[in-house]
This record gives C-alpha cells, structure tokens and sequence, in this order.
C-alpha cells in the first residue's frame, strides 16, 4: 500500500475553494465572537449610569467574561483535540450566543456578570480552535496571510458592535445591543454542514476514508484512491498533555509566548473596555466615543491583513515587534492633545497594533507547535493571555477611580507594548541561535516567502 504525507500535500497544495471556503466560515464565526467581545465597551458608559457602578466596579464587571474566556480557552482547546475541532468549534459558537442574548435580561450587576462569565466560556473556546483549524489546512507560503484573514472577522465585529451601538444605544436602550447576538444562530446549520473537521483527528481516530476525502478537496490534484495509506509525520495518541509544550527545547518559546500574550491582550482589552468612556470623560459624546471604538477596530483589521501579508513575506516574529513597538508608541500619545485627524489616526494605529498583533501572535503559536499539541498550545497561550485580559479592564477601573490625567492612563495602557516587544526580541534572538526550532524547523516559525 502506498503512504502519502498530509503536512507535504497540505504545504505544497494550491489555493483553491476550498480554503475560501474555511477561511469565511472562521472568519464569520469570528465575526460574532468579535460583536460579543466589544459589546461590553460599547454600553460601558449607559450601564455605568444606569446601574450607578464606580469605575472599579464597572471594571470589575468588565472581566467576568474576561475570567470565562481564559476557563474556556483552557478547557476547550485540549478537548477539541479529544473530541475533534468541529464540534469544539459550534460548542463554543453556541454557547456564547445563547449567553450573550441572556445577557439583555439581566436585572442586576451579578445576573448580568454571571451570563457574561458563561458567553466568555464560548468565546474563549472558539478562537484557539478555529485558528487551529485553518492553520491545519492552509497551505505554507499563504498560512499567516489566511489567519490574517480569518481573524480580521474578529475585528469586524467590533466595527459592527461600534456602528449598531451609534444607532440602536440611543433608539433602543442596552438590551438591545445583546439580543442581537442571538440572530447568527440560523447560521448554525451551515456551520455544521460546511466546516470540515481536522484531518488530524480523522486520522487520530482511524477514519482514513474520510481523510482521504477530505484531503482530496484541498489537494484535488493529489490521486488519493483507497490503495493509499494517509500519514501525518507529527500526529500521535490523543490526550495531550500540557506538559508537552515544554518538551523538546520548547520550554523558552512558550514561556515568551504566554507573556506576550498576557500584554497583549491586556492592552487590547484595556482599551476596548474604556477607551468610550476616557473619551466621553474627556469632553466627546457617547456618538464621538463610539466612533473612536470603531476606529480602533478598523485599524484593527488592517493591520491583520497588512501583517499576515508581511509575515509571509518577512519573518513573522520580527513582524510582531515591530508591530509592538509601533503599538507603545501610538498608544502612548493618545493622552495629548492633538488635532482630530491625528487623534483618529492614531487610534488607528493602536488597533492594528494591538487587535491586529493579537491575531498574529496566534499565528506564530500555531505555526510554533506541532499538529499534535497545536490546540493545546493555542488554548494555554490564549487562557494564559486572558490573565492579562482581565487585567486590562480593572486596570482601566483603578485608574479612572484614581482620577489620573488622561495622558497618564494611555502611558500605563501604553507599558505593556514595550515589555511583549521585548519578549519577542528575546524569543527572536534565542531561536536563532538553535540549528532548529523545538518542534519544526525554524521556517515553520518563520515561514518562507
């Protein structure tokens, strides 16, 4: 019987369909995800007023979801790689929706931290999977571009979350802004019929018919008849556990990782919670606060797409640095006061800094690790990131209650660039001074044009 390799036939394979087609269905259930994760900067300021919080309180509920998503991220990536992505993914999809629409009749501080915390769960869940997921199929020399792709439907969401709440916030109260989330559950068939499941969970489970079949539609040039026994170099049992990422020289990397994560999603987090309501305590409206919020998120997708497309070409490592530094610096002037074009560039910059490094550092962890531990490796560096997401809003929360100058509060949000800048210099520097990565060669974290 012949043996054929699943890595060399999905990293030689061409662009076809095919991978539009798993690029937008992840990219849309990222749209959503996205909606959900911004929704809670957009009404800050009504609830605020509505519920009489303090700032410390405000930010405190702020990260209830955020203490959901690192729960989820650490439960759900390991057990996708169990029961497969597919079903990891519209766990995660289904979860956070039904929570999100509850979150509309909440009463109360607590009923509304409690539903938040659960929609966390399923937010948390499904990034790390879906960015495993597409990074299983798409081929090498596009694989940072597609992710890019993919997650700029995360930003996207915040730029729908942004406009609908500068529409319906002043027509419709609140609530509203959450029972919306509910309307992508229809699209819940579609998902289940069109996203295909990991190639290397078939193949974990014996399922070598369908693996076929499904390797065929990425590589339909490839004969793959029933004579053909399908291998995959890097797969092993399922099970894995999390000591694994620290095996085999990856000790280093992960550590790197996991901090930049934290820093960035702290600031990421920081300024989607309370950017609306800094600006509206700076003189904007809640119109003008909310604009600036979309801004942040439309930088935020450029800034995916421009850096998958230069961590193709480039290396990807030394692309998230330059991305981090540029990020500190934007985001440490936005305290001054500058002319509105500038003020509005610059939070352009600060999103594609941010939101968009976010998504590449995912990326770069998953092109880091092999297949086998990839959503282990996604999962922990996501749940470990979101310490720093929680961060981020009560930091936000003590330093409003502080009563600091506005030019402060954007150089504290602004620190955390500088020291992720610094952990992917070093995790640079310290695999380029190995012959080759701990689990791939070195091109895999630094893929080749």
């Amino acid at each position: 019987m012949k043996t054929l390799d699943v890595n060399q036939v999905i990293d030689n394979a061409r662009f076809t369909r095919f991978h539009w087609m798993v690029t937008l269905l992840c990219g849309l259930l990222l749209v959503f995800d996205g909606y959900d994760l911004f929704i809670y900067g957009a009404v800050l300021p009504v609830l605020m007023k509505e519920w009489s919080l303090s700032p410390v309180q405000a930010g405190a509920l702020g990260s209830y979801a955020l203490f959901g998503m690192m729960f989820g991220a650490f439960i759900f990536g390991p057990l996708a790689d169990r029961i497969g992505r597919k079903k990891g993914v519209a766990i995660s999809f289904v979860l956070f929706s039904i929570a999100t629409f509850m979150s509309g009749f909440a009463t109360s501080p607590t009923e509304f931290g409690i539903f938040r915390f659960i929609a966390g769960l399923g937010c948390g869940g499904l990034m790390p999977n879906a960015v495993a997921l597409i990074n299983e199929y798409a081929p090498k020399r596009a694989r940072s571009t597609l992710v890019a792709l993919m997650f700029s439907g995360y930003s996207l969401g915040g730029v729908l979350c942004a406009g609908l709440g500068i529409y319906m916030l002043p027509r419709f109260g609140w609530q509203s802004m959450f029972f919306a989330a509910a309307l992508p559950l229809v699209l819940l068939p579609l998902i289940l019929w069109k996203l295909p499941e990991s190639v290397g969970f078939l193949l974990r489970q014996g399922q070598q018919a369908k693996a076929r079949q499904m390797l065929s539609q990425v590589a339909p040039d490839v004969a793959m008849g029933s004579d053909v026994q399908l291998l995959q170099t890097e797969a092993k049992g399922a099970g894995v556990p999390m000591l694994d990422l620290f095996l085999k020289g990856r000790a280093m990397g992960t550590f790197m990782i996991w901090l930049s994560f934290f820093c960035c999603l702290l600031m990421v987090y920081a300024l989607g919670s309370w950017l609306p309501k800094l600006m509206a305590t700076a003189g904007y409206s809640l119109g003008s606060s909310l604009s600036f919020l979309l801004m942040l998120n439309f930088g935020g997708v450029v800034g995916a797409i421009a850096g998958g497309w230069l961590g193709d070409r480039f290396s990807l490592p030394k692309v998230v640095l330059a991305f981090f530094a540029l990020g500190t610096v934007a985001i440490a002037l936005l305290g001054f006061n500058s002319p509105m074009p500038v003020l509005y560039l610059l939070i352009a910059i600060a999103g594609a800094t941010t939101i968009g490094t976010q998504i590449l550092l995912y990326a770069n962890t998953a092109q880091f690790y092999p297949q086998a531990i990839r959503s282990t490796g996604l999962g922990w560096a996501s749940g470990v990131g979101r310490t720093g997401a929680i961060v981020g809003p009560l930091l936000g929360g003590w330093l409003m209650a502080a009563a600091m100058p506005l030019q402060m509060n954007f150089l504290v949000f602004a620190l955390p660039g500088l020291v992720a800048a610094l952990a992917i210099g070093f995790f640079i520097l310290y695999y380029r001074g190995k012959q080759e990565a701990p689990s791939v060669s070195v091109a895999a974290v630094r893929p080749a044009v």
